[in-house]
């Protein structure tokens, strides 16, 4: 999971037809509808972040639109290798990360979508090709009253790999700073702020 030099197109595309061949998982630990029901495993962190990233209809619709682009992920140090990939039940999403000097490719499988009026999102599990075992969920509303557009990222993980487990601390903070970055870009994106990262620079 861990590489000295960058996945090459090849072995992203090796890596999603073998998770694909997994049977469909299922969520355990989030309700997409509902956060506040999630009941953590020992051993297990949770984490959750929720900032407003705008108001009115045209920010939650371009913060949908970078939803479906995988923008959230976009950070520099952090992207979806398949970008292609629709967010519907079943679809393996392998995310790519630099960070240490060290590249991964982490892969998890979308457990459930929320398409509604005033909500889109989606929660996916962890496969056996990612660093991290556990769950995410990516939630953005609509108040109907106020026209305050909400960002929820909200996470149940524990370390897979060796690597992540020894080196817990820095997986914490890699964490910790995803989240962050991802909420900047996300508010951005919904003001129409966002500019593309040039090669090598950092979110």
């Amino acid at each position: 999971m861990f590489h000295f030099s960058k996945p090459t197109t090849a072995e992203i595309e090796d890596a999603i037809g073998s998770a694909s061949k997994v049977a469909p998982l299922k969520a355990e630990f989030i309700a997409l509808r509902d956060g506040s029901k999630v009941e953590v495993p020992p051993g297990f962190a949770h984490d959750r972040l929720r900032v407003q990233l705008g108001a009115g209809r045209q920010a939650f619709e371009s913060a949908v639109r970078g939803f479906e682009q995988w923008k959230q992920f976009d950070l520099g140090w952090t992207r979806v290798a398949n970008p292609a990939a629709e967010i519907e039940v079943g679809n393996i999403i392998a995310v790519e990360v630099y960070s240490l000097g060290l590249w991964s490719l982490n892969l998890s499988q979308i457990v459930e979508v929320l398409e509604e009026t005033f909500s889109f999102g989606f929660t996916y599990k962890t496969t056996r090709q990612h660093v991290e075992e556990g769950e995410e969920r990516f939630l953005l509303n609509l108040d109907p009253f106020s026209g305050a557009v909400w960002y929820d990222l909200e996470a149940v993980s524990r370390p897979h790999h060796s690597l992540a487990r020894l080196a817990f601390p820095v997986a914490r903070f890699l964490q910790h700073r995803f989240a962050r970055n991802s909420a900047r870009t996300m508010r951005e994106i919904a003001a129409g702020t966002k500019q593309e990262l040039r090669p090598g620079q950092r979110s």
